[in-house]
């Protein structure tokens, strides 16, 4: 889950950066598909008794890895793109299949976000 303090901000970044699926929800809110995975987003007037995690999360507070499908210096090509500050990296870093190299950046509301290669290639 991530928090987003904007919705169209949010889903904005996540689909340009990430090339996240945007699934429209109730109202303005919406969860992110991005590959096999989905992240369900709380923002500005989430309904608290629909089936959403107790304390919601608050923009800022997430911490989220995903895979690149390619070697690390491609993903730092697209967030140059994207005109993204990589803050770590590259460096090598275990992962959920081992490991692999990352870099690190944040969303537009602080998260931590990260691309993880798990190409052999280590960092220069």
């Amino acid at each position: 889950m991530i928090g987003a303090s904007d919705w169209a901000e949010t889903t904005e970044f996540y689909r340009r950066v990430l090339h996240a699926e945007v699934i429209p929800l109730a109202g303005e809110r919406v969860s992110l598909r991005i590959g096999v995975s989905q992240l369900n987003v709380h923002g500005p007037g989430v309904d608290l008794s629909s089936n959403v995690a107790r304390l919601p999360v608050r923009p800022g507070n997430s911490d989220v890895c995903f895979e690149w499908d390619g070697p690390i210096e491609s993903a730092i090509a697209h967030l140059n793109a994207c005109e993204v500050t990589i803050e770590t990296g590259p460096i090598a870093r275990p992962g959920a299949r081992g490991e692999g190299v990352s870099v690190y950046f944040r969303d537009p509301d602080g998260s931590l976000l990260e691309f993880i290669s798990y190409f052999r290639g280590r960092p220069g």
